[in-house]
């Protein structure tokens, strides 16, 4: 795997791309320069799949990797059962095993288009639940909980936002959750020798307990780590689409929709999450910023933005694929599209409905665009196809008495028709 600059360039090219939000010691730059050090982020497995807004600490595990270190990425499969109080407004619902089990997969698969679990600085990818489901309660309170003052919990901000909501409050379940999340930290320094956390900012309590933790019954030096919170230029949150979650698993964002999440980054954003989710260098990150200053309506910075990050999520072949998607919208060819791909281009689009045994029952398509309301006339159809104006799934129509049938249809059950050069219909055959 190639590697960012050597060690020593690690936390100034972190800190440069605005990945260093909190440190807990000075000292860990000199670290990270001197000698390879095993770090870990968790993940929480409440779903099968990650979505946009764990970008950030998967990029942070593969510059450190890219850099020589050894990344660890822990899949909650015990804290997951918990649920982390951090900043949410109510608790979560409880999953069982098995449905952890299934999300750790998921996310497993996801992380390697990100890191290498093959090499002299392999990832490796471990689940709590392994070591916190074995735990004997009484040996945990005695052994560990009585190295946690109350007090201290309680004036974290996380815990004090839920104290005071009086319709949900925290429940003990959740109060725990800190002491699972700090002996995850000692536990992986006693059998992987760890020596860092990574996470977002909200989990800075969360990292200092697990340090502090490692220390009082290891005499561990440890360290940690935060990112920013990604925001957006405007206030609005990042990481939400009208459709809600932006997420990695094709099946549940499309590489298309995905893609053209980033096409429309506002030109005050676009810097930044350059930075942040590409692997792009200074000069071309440089290049893109001067042009977004210069050309802005070129948008090159954004299709570039795009262009990355889906080619680091989902692969070159599902990048073309949305490419290709996105081109269908200015004319360019439909064929090989798939269905859901073609309603999501076309979602805002007039659509029509019609029977599907109105194929082959010897209709002309001049007749049946024009009941459908394509055009108001018959008459103005005839014209439109006279001048080359009507288009059917990116094919110029010539005949008028072309008739409807299968050969008409982009899939088996679509049909997308274009007037002049942009007013698109779709028709649904049903």
């Amino acid at each position: 795997m190639a590697a960012d600059g050597g060690n020593g360039a690690l936390f100034e090219e972190l800190s440069w791309r605005g990945f260093v939000h909190a440190v807990t010691h000075p000292e860990l730059e000199a670290a990270l320069a001197k000698e390879k050090i095993t770090l870990y982020c968790g993940f929480d497995p409440t779903a099968d799949s990650l979505h946009i807004g764990s970008l950030l600490p998967i990029m942070g595990l593969a510059h450190f990797q890219r850099a020589g270190h050894r990344p660890i990425a822990l899949v909650g499969g015990g804290t997951g059962l918990i649920g982390d109080p951090s900043f949410k407004a109510q608790e979560r619902a409880m999953l069982t095993r098995e449905q952890v089990d299934l999300n750790a997969a998921g996310i497993r698969r996801q992380l390697e288009h990100f890191l290498s679990f093959e090499g002299d600085n392999a990832a490796t990818m471990v689940n709590n639940a392994d070591w916190l489901c074995a735990l004997p309660l009484i040996d945990f309170l005695r052994d560990v909980g009585k190295h946690f003052s109350v007090n201290v919990m309680l004036s974290r901000d996380s815990v004090k936002n839920r104290l005071a909501d009086r319709d949900h409050g925290i429940s003990f379940t959740e109060f725990s959750y800190s002491l699972l999340q700090a002996y995850d930290f000692m536990h992986l320094y006693s059998t992987r020798e760890c020596r860092l956390q990574i996470g977002g900012s909200d989990q800075w309590g969360n990292i200092v307990a697990g340090m502090d933790l490692s220390r009082r019954l290891c005499g561990a030096e440890t360290y940690g780590m935060t990112f920013p919170l990604v925001t957006k230029a405007d206030g609005t949150k990042f990481g939400k689409s009208e459709g809600g979650n932006v997420w990695l698993d094709p099946e549940r964002t499309s590489p298309y929709a995905f893609y053209q999440f980033w096409i429309n980054q506002a030109d005050a954003d676009t810097g930044a999450y350059l930075r942040y989710f590409t692997f792009l260098s200074r000069e071309e990150i440089g290049e893109l910023d001067r042009l977004t200053r210069e050309e802005p309506h070129r948008r090159a910075a954004q299709r570039r933005l795009a262009e990355e990050v889906t080619r680091l999520v989902h692969g070159e072949e599902a990048l073309r694929g949305a490419q290709r998607a996105a081109e269908a919208m200015f004319g360019g060819d439909l064929s090989g599209l798939d269905e859901r791909t073609l309603l999501e281009i076309f979602h805002d689009v007039p659509s029509t409905a019609l029977p599907k045994d109105l194929l082959g029952a010897g209709r002309t398509l001049l007749d049946v665009l024009a009941e459908a309301g394509v055009f108001p006339s018959k008459g103005e159809g005839r014209r439109m196809i006279r001048n080359g104006g009507l288009y059917l799934n990116s094919r110029r129509v010539d005949a008028e008495d072309a008739k409807l049938d299968t050969e008409c249809l982009l899939t088996p059950a679509l049909a997308v028709v274009r007037t002049g050069k942009k007013n698109y219909h779709l028709i649904r055959f049903e």
